[in-house]
């Protein structure tokens, strides 16, 4: 590695090798290859003479790409797709004629876009799977355990550790119905010409309106597309970018959400993040245990959901036919969102494997508060011994009251109990009081909830998706 320049952190520390690849030089320009091929068969198939010796040199040299030949090149006519043009012409003379015959630029560069985003959802699609499966474990293992909820950050009715688990499943859910719905939708170029109008297939096929209509099917096939872009300029429309990276966003949306949790949690000391044997938590303060796998989480989540905006402006600023000013930017925020996001991935995988959980303080800290949610029924059980409920509903309060300063401003143990059955109005006795004290008579139909949300959404698309399990994921710093 040079020391000596700039090196992309996305690269270095965040992203997989598995997406790196994708979005590399040999998967761009080898697609281009491709591509060349698909257009010279059809061609061929439609009637351009176009000979079986010519496609095959193309074929024995559609990996073993020339890139000096093509740099050299590229410095001499400041064109990237005519220098690979002449590279591969270069391997392949007798071909050389009939490369990219009657295309664009676009038709190598958009085309090839539209399978490397193809690709790349493809691994979100199956890292995002394993994230749910994780978290489908977790809240399983955790569905009946009691916890105390929150509403504003502030204490309110008990949940479970699974029931809230599954709240970020849901989030994750919705993603993966959008990734679904965007491969579903994806479509190539073609070979449209340089405003859209295939003038020049037009020309090649001495006017035969039908070869032109059959050209951009047979590539589409060729290349594993069920079709291609209807109408378009030069480019396809640039409001895909938009839609892919804004499904992009929405997965960052999910896992910011997840990990601020965690984070929260584990100042709380009720979940905890992984934490390796070696692993230092501060230069200064040597007992620190920062959850900084899920700080990592939404700081590249952030990154992401802004990154959105870049291809949103590119599609709003696009002239007429085309204009070039998405090149760069394109080059930029459509690989980085995914680079991110495939870093995001990565951690959330690992972090729901290795999550810590504390039942003992968990409970602490619910029981605490318990007194407080559980003033409803203990109002309606003096009800039913003769009480009258608007004189009972006051006491109480006022004894909440009483009980909530001695904690905040004495610092002692809450004793609403203790108030409740001094109290001759209530004619409970604290024994009485101390049985309606188990969590689980507060906690609604979370374990049920978790249970029919698992067995009835979750392990049924697990199942469908099985093949994509088992991916583990290794955080390299």
């Amino acid at each position: 590695m040079a020391n000596d320049r700039y090196v992309s952190p996305l690269s270095e520390r965040y992203a997989s090798r598995e997406m790196q690849y994708i979005f590399s030089p040999d998967m761009k320009f080898g697609t281009w290859r491709r591509l060349w091929v698909a257009l010279a068969e059809t061609e061929k198939e439609l009637g351009l003479p176009i000979t079986d010796e010519q496609i095959e040199e193309l074929r024995a040299h559609m990996t073993d790409i020339n890139y000096e030949d093509a740099k050299a090149r590229e410095k001499v006519v400041r064109h990237d797709v005519m220098s690979h043009v002449y590279a591969y012409g270069l391997q392949c003379p007798k071909a050389k004629g009939i490369i990219h015959l009657g295309a664009t630029s676009c038709y190598v560069g958009d085309n090839t876009d539209i399978i490397i985003m193809r690709e790349a959802l493809r691994l979100v699609r199956k890292k995002l799977i394993n994230v749910i499966a994780g978290l489908a474990a977790f809240a399983d293992k955790y569905k009946d355990l009691p916890t105390l909820g929150f509403t504003h950050f502030q204490p309110a009715q008990p949940t479970t550790v699974g029931k809230r688990a599954t709240l970020w499943i849901q989030e994750f859910m919705i993603d993966l119905g959008e990734i679904d719905h965007v491969l579903s939708s994806l479509r190539l170029l073609g070979s449209k010409g340089t405003t859209g109008t295939q003038a020049s297939f037009l020309e090649l096929f001495e006017g035969d309106y039908d070869k032109v209509d059959r050209l951009d099917p047979m590539i589409a096939e060729k290349m594993g597309f069920t079709a291609c872009y209807d109408v378009s300029g030069q480019t396809y429309p640039r409001k895909v970018d938009t839609i892919v990276v804004n499904a992009l966003g929405g997965i960052a949306q999910s896992a910011m959400k997840m990990a601020t949790d965690i984070r929260l949690l584990q100042h709380l000391k009720e979940v905890e993040e992984p934490f390796e044997k070696s692993q230092i938590g501060s230069s200064a303060m040597a007992y620190k245990r920062n959850p900084m796998r899920s700080e990592r989480i939404c700081s590249l989540s952030r990154y992401v959901m802004v990154d959105v905006l870049n291809p949103a402006v590119t599609a709003g600023t696009q002239w007429f036919e085309r204009t070039l000013d998405d090149s760069a930017n394109k080059r930029l925020s459509v690989p980085e969102g995914f680079l991110a996001i495939d870093g995001v991935l990565d951690l959330c995988i690992n972090v729901t494997d290795g999550l810590r959980v504390y039942p003992k303080v968990i409970e602490k800290r619910l029981r605490s508060e318990l007194p407080f949610m559980a003033t409803e029924n203990i109002m309606m059980d003096a009800v039913k011994a003769g009480g009258d409920r608007q004189e009972l509903h006051e006491r109480i309060r006022e004894l909440s009251m009483q009980a909530g300063r001695r904690v905040k401003e004495e610092g002692l143990d809450n004793n609403l109990l203790q108030l409740i059955a001094d109290d001759p109005a209530f004619g409970l006795s604290l024994e009485d009081l101390e049985k309606t004290m188990d969590p689980a008579l507060y906690v609604g139909c979370a374990p049920h909830q978790v249970e029919k949300y698992l067995s009835g959404v979750i392990y049924p698309m697990l199942k469908a998706n099985q093949a994509d399990l088992g991916v583990t994921a290794e955080i390299n710093v």
